[in-house]
């Protein structure tokens, strides 16, 4: 059926997902900053952007494969895929208590998507929630979860599916501000439940996919203090979390939940029809994997110390390493021999944040720089650093826009020097590139620079359309002239896969005889590769 700013559908689940990923992603560090219950380990916003993540990526997953027709997905199928994508993707206490909130919600949504299939998903997803944890806890997201589901039940009847979430989402947001006063640690730390806010923001996103506008993001303040340090508050704690997905029957997980609950505490079991998730502190990491053996297999284990650092089982760890992102192939090799590793970008796909946390556990460096080389990987690429910090790694990550951006700033690199140098000496020379790229126009559209048809070939500059033009030699020249009216020492042309090399003695020609003592190198970028960027220092 069409999409309306006021259903549930299958568009509807996607617009959600999407808008609770960016908007976890802009809060990701404040919700980390606030984590103080039940570890302070400032990692809630960031395992709650890793879940929803997964979520995100799994509902894109069965849009892409309607694409070739001319439908779209039903609403079950992409709730059910939200919810399968949250529970094999779902990181820390939180993350899993977010996984177990959505597949509750699947459950009902699936049946049906208009405002009272909405109340009933909220109140299913909260009673799951506390099903799922073995010893709730008032003050936290399960609270929280409560006051979303009892206000949205308090709707007339013939509210709106838009009226419902915004229901939910105000007494979320009551609920929380509250929070401070149910549970003494965070009374004292003067925050309120880091869960509970990422929850909010959650529902904040809901909000504005449903009814096309975004409600008010403001959180009253608690008096401030000085939050305690984490290894204050693990202080006697279990030393280790442990988290994996579990193929099991329903009577092994019983079982399971006993054995764990007499092993730790913070433990979460979500999931069902063969597949959970759990999340688990404990002191002996051996024997809470040792029960999920017993209790069917196990994988995507991940164990964590909590306050100490990852170390390499074999090899002892270089000192730095660059992680870059890179569009192609051609640039793959090119920072590969410059000692870098890399992530490759495939148009259309962009990394998500476990490939380059990945990445940056295959570079095995106690330091490591991260060049995202795209704007829009900025939330992503911060989570990932985040979470190679919880793990013990030194991440400075370096805002690159583009690959011509990050060649530049891998040029300066001297790991011979200290870190801080080295990072400012490459942001230095990134921030100082200003960037351009050619791409092909694939309908009619308004830009910045005027009307484009299909066809036309476009010069984005520093990521705005600057010239419209008819073919790729003509536009590359304008582009060119545009960015050195305004200076520069260093050009740097990076060439698609069927550019032909005539392209770049053209370039080179041009730059030769209109600006003096203007450098330039060439590069060929490979298969995945734009049809040409250009970097000007």
């Amino acid at each position: 059926m069409p999409q309306t700013a006021d259903d549930m559908d299958a568009v509807a689940v996607r617009t959600w997902c999407s808008l609770a990923l960016e908007a976890l992603g802009q809060e990701r560090e404040a919700i980390d900053a606030i984590n103080v219950y039940p570890v302070a380990d400032g990692d809630t916003g960031t395992n709650l952007y890793l879940t929803v993540e997964s979520a995100t990526q799994a509902v894109e997953a069965v849009f892409a494969a309607h694409e070739t027709g001319t439908t779209v997905p039903v609403a079950a199928d992409a709730v059910r895929a939200m919810a399968h994508g949250a529970l094999i993707g779902a990181c820390g206490n939180s993350g899993t208590i977010l996984a177990q909130l959505l597949r509750g919600m699947a459950g009902v949504l699936a049946d049906g998507h208009d405002a009272d299939h909405l109340r009933r998903a909220l109140t299913r997803a909260a009673a799951a929630a506390r099903q799922a944890v073995a010893h709730p806890v008032e003050g936290t997201v399960l609270t929280v979860a409560t006051a979303a589901a009892e206000a949205a039940g308090r709707t007339v009847d013939d509210a709106g599916t838009a009226a419902v979430a915004r229901a939910a989402y105000e007494g979320a947001r009551t609920a929380l501000e509250a929070t401070p006063g149910q549970l003494a640690v965070l009374g004292r730390a003067g925050v309120v439940d880091a869960g509970g806010r990422g929850l909010v923001t959650v529902l904040g996103a809901l909000v504005e996919a449903v009814s096309g506008r975004a409600p008010e993001r403001t959180y009253v303040a608690v008096p401030a203090t000085v939050v305690p340090a984490p290894q204050d508050c693990a202080e006697g704690g279990p030393a280790f979390e442990v988290i994996y997905l579990l193929e099991a029957t329903d009577e092994a997980v019983d079982r399971l939940r006993t054995r764990l609950d007499g092993l730790g505490d913070s433990l979460v079991v979500v999931g069902g029809d063969g597949l959970w998730n759990v999340h688990v502190h404990v002191d002996d990491a051996g024997a809470a994997v040792e029960a999920g053996v017993e209790a069917g297999r196990p994988y995507r284990i991940r164990i964590t110390h909590f306050g100490a650092d990852r170390v390499h089982p074999h090899t002892e760890p270089v000192q730095r390493a660059v992680v870059v992102v890179v569009p192609g192939d051609g640039l793959r090799g090119l920072c590969k021999e410059a000692g870098a590793t890399t992530v490759l970008a495939r148009p259309g796909e962009p990394p998500a944040s476990g490939e380059l946390v990945d990445a940056i556990r295959r570079a095995h460096a106690r330091e490591v720089v991260l060049l995202p080389n795209d704007a829009e990987l900025r939330h992503t690429a911060a989570a990932a650093a985040e979470q190679a910090r919880a793990e013990g790694v030194r991440v400075a990550l370096i805002p690159t826009r583009a690959a011509v951006q990050g060649i530049a700033a891998l040029a300066v690199h001297e790991p011979d020097r200290s870190f801080d140098e080295d990072v400012v000496a490459m942001t230095a020379a990134a921030g100082s590139t200003r960037y351009a790229e050619l791409a092909v126009a694939e309908r009619q559209s308004w830009t910045m620079a005027g009307i484009c048809q299909a066809g036309d070939i476009l010069g984005l500059i520093d990521g705005d359309v600057a010239v419209i033009g008819e073919d790729v030699p003509e536009t590359a020249r304008n582009v060119l002239d545009r960015m050195l009216a305004a200076g520069g020492e260093l050009v740097t042309l990076v060439l698609g896969e069927d550019v032909p090399d005539t392209l770049a003695d053209e370039l080179q020609e041009h730059v030769r005889e209109g600006y003096l003592a203007v450098d330039t190198v060439v590069y060929r970028g490979g298969l995945q590769c734009a049809p040409l960027l250009i970097g000007v220092e």
